[in-house]
C-alpha cells in the first residue's frame, strides 16, 4: 500500500477491571482488524483497565520499563500483526505518585515506542446524578503531539479533549492530516454530542478522524456510549460500530483529503 493510502481501524471495547482479560480481548480484535487489512489500529481510552480511578495508581507504568506488562503486551501485538497501534489512554507514572498521566502511546510494527501524548483536558464534570473528577487521580499533560504513521501526520488526543477545538487547531498547524480520539464517552453525553463533535472536528480541521470507543456497562455502574467511528475530512461518517464489541475499518486517502482542502480552502482563509 502506498504512503498516500492507509487502511485504519478503530476498536470498540467493553473493558472491565481485569487487565489480562481486557488485553486478551484487545489482542483478538487487533488481530481481526489486521487480517481485514488494517495497518493502523486505534484502541479506546482505558483499554487495559476500566475500574475505579484510584486503582490506576497501582497499574501505572513508567515508559522506560521494558518489562511493564501493558506496554509489553502492546509491543507484542503490534509486532505480531505488523500494525501501528495507537493505544487509547492508559496510566503512565508521573512525578505525582497518586496521580499518573492518562497517556496515549504510538507503537510501531517493530514494537518501538514512537510517540506519547498525555491527556491535557481532564474530565471534571457534574452530570446530574453522575459526578466525575478525573483530576483527583490523574495528572494533566501540556503538549500537543503529532506522529508520522505510514506517511501520514497523525495528531493525538483523548476523549474529553474532543470538546476543545483549539487543541485540534494546534495539531493542524503542526501538519496533522489524521486525528485520533480514543474515548470512553459517557452514555448520556455520547447520545447528545459524540457524533456532532467528531464530525465538527473533521470538518473544521479538514482531517480524517479515528475515534475508538468504550461501550456498555463497566464497574461501579459506569455506562459508555460506544459508536466507535471513522469520519472523513468532509465530515462524513464512513465506518461505525453498532452496539457491541468489535471494530470499524476505513481507508484514509490523501487524494481525498487534498481534494477537500482545495474545494473549501478554509485552513488558508484563517484570520485570527
Amino acid at each position: 500500500m502506498s504512503s498516500d493510502v492507509l487502511e485504519a481501524a478503530v476498536l470498540q471495547l467493553n473493558s472491565q477491571g481485569d487487565v489480562p482479560e481486557n488485553l486478551s480481548v484487545a489482542e483478538r480484535l487487533v488481530g481481526e482488524a489486521a487480517k481485514s487489512g488494517a495497518k493502523l489500529v486505534v484502541l479506546p481510552e482505558n483499554f487495559a483497565f476500566m475500574g475505579p480511578e484510584a486503582d490506576k495508581r497501582r497499574l501505572a507504568e513508567p515508559l522506560d520499563d521494558p518489562g511493564a506488562p501493558i506496554q509489553a503486551a502492546l509491543r507484542r501485538i503490534a509486532a505480531r500483526d505488523g500494525v501501528t497501534l495507537i493505544a487509547g489512554g492508559f496510566p503512565e507514572k508521573s512525578p505525582d505518585a497518586d496521580r499518573p498521566y492518562n497517556t496515549s502511546l504510538v507503537i510501531e510494527p517493530s514494537g518501538r515506542l514512537l510517540a506519547r501524548y498525555r491527556k491535557i483536558h481532564l474530565f471534571d464534570v457534574e452530570l446530574g446524578h453522575e459526578s466525575y473528577r478525573e483530576s483527583a487521580a490523574t495528572s494533566g499533560g501540556s503538549e500537543a503531539v503529532t506522529a508520522p504513521v505510514s506517511g501520514f501526520n497523525v495528531g493525538l488526543s483523548i476523549c474529553y479533549d474532543l470538546r476543545f477545538p483549539e487543541l485540534y487547531r494546534r495539531l493542524v498547524d503542526a501538519g496533522a492530516e489524521v486525528l485520533t480520539v480514543p474515548a470512553a464517552f459517557t452514555l448520556n453525553t455520547g447520545k447528545e454530542h459524540w457524533h456532532v463533535l467528531l464530525r465538527a472536528r473533521a470538518i473544521e480541521a479538514q482531517c480524517y478522524v479515528l475515534a475508538a470507543a468504550q461501550w456498555g456497562v463497566h464497574p461501579q455502574g459506569r455506562s459508555t456510549y460506544g459508536h466507535a467511528l471513522i469520519a472523513d475530512p468532509w465530515g462524513t461518517v464512513v465506518a461505525e460500530c453498532s452496539d457491541r464489541v468489535g471494530f470499524a475499518r476505513a481507508r484514509v486517502e490523501r487524494a481525498f483529503l487534498r481534494q477537500v482542502r482545495a474545494r473549501v480552502p478554509s485552513l488558508c482563509h484563517r484570520r485570527l
